[in-house]
């Protein structure tokens, strides 16, 4: 497969966040990004990016930037297993602990173009980082900020790391606050309750 054009202007979705070697052959445990874990077993093309690659759908910026020249890499996947909420990847040709220890905080990605098709009502995680988030549960809207990351951990609701004018702010992406996604125009209104983005601020200092 030919590689893919220019790293800033490409658009990737992101499949996993590699963070630390699993095991001694070369294995790396990775956090999981994607909400179709069970389509590794389809996938032996992949893609290591830098974190600071970013997506016109919205592959943004991610934890531990590393040098702009940095190219996406093709890896070939030879085996998986899903491992304590994450997944285990063992690429050809990383044999070794040291060699695994090079992908720490590496992005695993494909082409937007090869990603699975969702239903009507569903939507990528990763398209919703770069857009506006704004909460419209008042008489006028309120810009909270532009989605930096989500995080999956934290519960049965994702939570969007939205970047304020204050500092950072984490929001439950809960189907009851969600109103409107416009991916065009790269904003998400949600009706938020009264408080919540205070009291993230407060949590976080």
């Amino acid at each position: 497969m030919p590689a893919p054009g220019d790293a800033q202007t490409e658009a990737w979705v992101w499949l996993a966040r590699i963070r630390r070697p699993q095991g001694r052959k070369g294995e790396v445990f990775a956090e999981i990004l994607t909400d179709f874990p069970d389509k590794f077993a389809e996938r032996r093309q992949l893609w290591l990016l830098p974190p600071d690659v970013s997506a016109q759908a919205g592959a943004a910026a991610a934890a531990g930037a590393r040098p702009a020249a940095q190219a996406p890499r093709q890896v070939e996947l030879e085996n998986h297993w899903l491992h304590k909420g994450g997944v285990v990847l063992h690429f050809a040709g990383v044999t070794s602990i040291s060699e695994a220890e090079t992908l720490a905080g590496l992005i695993v990605a494909i082409p937007r173009a090869e990603r699975a098709e969702l239903s009507e009502d569903a939507i990528y995680i990763g398209d919703l980082i770069g857009c506006a988030l704004v909460d419209v549960a008042g008489a006028e809207a309120v810009a909270v900020g532009a989605i930096e990351d989500v995080d999956r951990s934290g519960g049965a609701a994702p939570l969007l790391v939205v970047r304020g004018a204050k500092g950072e702010v984490l929001v439950p992406f809960a189907k009851s606050f969600l109103r409107k996604i416009d991916l065009t125009a790269k904003r998400v209104e949600m009706e938020l309750p009264e408080g919540l983005v205070d009291l993230s601020k407060a949590e976080e200092a």
